[in-house]
């Protein structure tokens, strides 16, 4: 049996780009739409069924690539690679923070944007075959915060968190790792599928996401502490009432 090909939108004004891209894409067996502006693309996912959004940042008309990636947002999970200009950090983290799942800045080798693409759909395809296949055995209860990789779910307090698909899958490695320092090199292998590179700040952002979502613990101290040069580490309760302990006998 011939496996599904997934269907790739490119949202983009150059027509250049579309086309090459289109032809790369289809050559390694990819679907491929485009569409010229924001509306066109908003449009499309609407009425089509996508495996994954290029999305330009740089876009005509009165939807630029951010105010495209709100309402897609809004309406869908869609996962989405946005291509940034060059050495433009601003356009990069603005888009994380909106929920794109990964950048790619212009102008970019085609290889890179299909490892990018490949480590995107693995990741968000593996979590729909889990999904799938009902619950699982494997769960997490850490202090208030509940999480089951069966069912996609994260608790605080009882209270669903929603979380993206690249939150969910931080939030699930540093919990298996809580207590211990799981570095961004291990973050952006398991979670984005990829290597991590210089410069890159992709899973700060994600991790900063992150930490508003869960907020503090309830004596407000950070779940997640930022280890410098290395990582980040899930802080067990018992650490958190031993620092307390600690603090009130150095105050008296």
């Amino acid at each position: 049996m011939t496996p599904q090909r997934e269907t790739i939108l490119i949202i983009d004004d150059d027509t250049d780009l579309c086309t090459l891209l289109s032809e790369y894409l289809t050559h390694e067996g990819f679907t491929v739409e485009t569409a010229p502006d924001g509306g066109q693309g908003l449009e499309k996912v609407v009425t089509g069924v996508f495996g994954l959004v290029i999305l330009d940042v740089m876009l005509p008309g009165g939807h630029n690539g951010y105010d495209v990636l709100k309402q897609l947002r809004a309406r869908d999970d869609v996962p989405v690679l946005m291509l940034t200009a060059r050495g433009d950090d601003m356009d990069r983290v603005l888009g994380l923070e909106l929920g794109a799942d990964d950048y790619l800045p212009k102008p970019f080798n085609p290889r890179e944007l299909i490892a990018r693409l490949r480590a995107i759909l693995r990741r968000t395809g593996s979590e729909a075959r889990i999904a799938g296949k009902g619950p699982s055995s494997v769960r997490y209860r850490i202090g208030d915060i509940e999480m089951d990789p069966g069912r996609r779910t994260v608790l605080k307090g009882g209270e669903p968190v929603d979380l993206t698909t690249v939150e969910f899958g931080l939030l699930e490695k540093l919990l298996l790792k809580a207590g211990k320092t799981v570095t961004r090199e291990e973050m952006t292998s398991a979670v984005l599928g990829r290597t991590l590179t210089p410069y890159d700040r992709c899973i700060d952002v994600h991790v900063s996401k992150l930490r508003k979502k869960l907020g503090p613990e309830a004596d407000g101290t950070d779940r997640i502490r930022s280890i410098r040069g290395s990582g980040y580490v899930y802080i067990l309760p018992l650490e958190t009432e031993l620092r307390n302990f600690e603090r009130s006998h150095a105050e008296k």
